[in-house]
């Protein structure tokens, strides 16, 4: 299997392209502050992913924004801290600010020579219009959390995917190759959608699983690479063998 077989690159977005750990982190400091609280960062990630998890199969209709809203009011509950709904809010509209990788422009420039990019993302649309101006191209799909009804890793979000790619793009399966973080939102329903995966092992080195939980079972990926730098590198390395 080689990078120059596929026609469409399909991406998560958070964790993938946009920082999201470093967004999450950011954006919990306010809550941290208000119940002077040494809450470590990777502590604080993973309560997050835990957190996050839950309320998607409880909700799977809620907004992300809104989501996160009561994510964040379930931390302060939990930590025991009062604060004022606002802050709540804040959380919720926090994806704006969330920082792009360093590496993700420049890559995606690359890669939109050579193929159709495609979002698939757990976020709304107002968020990700926000983030897509960050990463400075234009993607030929954008399919939503809210698009679809349900969050990934419901098999759902891979149906409408693949729906939405044949309908839209005239392009099935085989030309698909799904580009993303997380093994647990991503790869692991991917592959039961019949898609090649290339994962971007964006906590490469790190201990734990930050934001993202684990899947029970690791799913086996078709390409693994470090950064989108790095995916990016290995296109040009195939393309000119």
């Amino acid at each position: 299997m080689k990078l120059t077989e596929f026609k469409v690159l399909t991406f998560d977005c958070y964790g993938t392209l946009i920082d999201w750990e470093t967004g999450i982190w950011n954006a919990l400091q306010p809550l941290l502050s208000a119940g002077q609280l040494e809450l470590g960062r990777e502590e604080a990630l993973a309560r997050f992913g835990r957190y996050e998890s839950e309320q998607e199969q409880a909700t799977p209709s809620l907004r992300y924004s809104t989501l996160l809203s009561v994510i964040h009011a379930r931390f302060a509950r939990d930590l025991g801290v009062r604060i004022h709904a606002d802050l709540n809010e804040r959380f919720g509209a926090s994806v704006p600010d969330w920082p792009a990788f360093p590496d993700s422009a420049e890559a995606l420039a690359y890669l939109k020579r050579h193929y159709r990019l495609v979002i698939l993302s757990n976020v709304d649309r107002q968020s990700f219009a926000a983030s897509n101006r960050k990463l400075g191209v234009t993607f030929d799909g954008i399919y939503t959390a809210e698009d679809v009804g349900s969050y990934k890793p419901d098999p759902r979000n891979f149906a409408y995917l693949l729906e939405h790619l044949a309908a839209d793009l005239g392009l099935g399966p085989s030309a698909v190759l799904h580009t993303a973080q997380s093994l647990y939102h991503d790869h692991v329903p991917a592959r039961e959608a019949g898609l090649a995966c290339a994962w971007i092992d964006r906590r490469f080195g790190k201990a734990g699983s930050g934001a993202t939980p684990l899947p029970e079972h690791l799913p086996k990926v078709n390409f693994h690479f470090k950064s989108l730098a790095e995916l990016a590198q290995a296109h040009r390395e195939a393309a000119a063998a």
